[in-house]
Formats: structure tokens, sequence, C-alpha cells
């Protein structure tokens, strides 16, 4: 795949990444929105392909962080957060044991 697609790619990605994060925050959602496209602008005339490669790498981690790390927070009081985790970010417990087992 050239680098033209991989950039289009990514940033198709980020946005896409950026409307599940943010769901239902439309400040959130326009702010990222914003930071996105203009990060991308910043960078439209870079010729190198080293540092596309760079910034490619950059933006993937990036993407990475958000679908991983970001949990949203709703403001319940003036001092109360509700948090909304994603399906995604929930894993499975290990069940917790009473009586643990000696290990030999």
């Amino acid at each position: 795949m050239g680098q033209a697609a991989k950039v289009l790619q990514l940033f198709k990605t980020l946005h896409r990444t950026r409307q599940q994060v943010f769901k239902n925050d439309t400040r959130a959602l326009e702010a990222a929105r914003i930071k996105i496209n203009e990060e991308f602008k910043s960078n439209k005339s870079e010729t190198s392909p080293k540092k596309i490669e760079e910034l490619i790498k950059i933006g993937s981690d990036v993407e990475l962080l958000l679908r991983t790390s970001v949990i949203q927070g709703i403001h319940t009081d003036h001092n109360t957060l509700k948090l909304v985790p994603r399906k995604d970010l929930l894993i499975d417990n290990v069940p917790y044991c009473d009586a643990p087992t000696q290990k030999q």
C-alpha cells in the first residue's frame, strides 16, 4: 500500500475511533475532530518518506491509546463522576476464591 493510502486510512481510522470513544459527548467529539484535522493539515506538505512513516507511527499509537485507554466520565454531582466504559474495554475478571490453594 502506498504512503498516501496509509495516511488516508489512518485519517479515517482516527475519526472512526473518535466517534466510538467520545460517543454522546459533543464537546469532546468536536475537539477531537478539530485536533485530528489540524495535525493532518499541518503536515500536509511533508515529502520525506522517513518523516511520513514516523508521523504514521505516531498517529497509529494515538489511535491505539484512544481505543484502549480512554474511558468517558459523566458529572453526576459537583464531586461525583460516573464512568462509562465501552464494551471492548471490559475484560472478564478472574473469579474470587475464598479458600486459595497452597502452591507447592
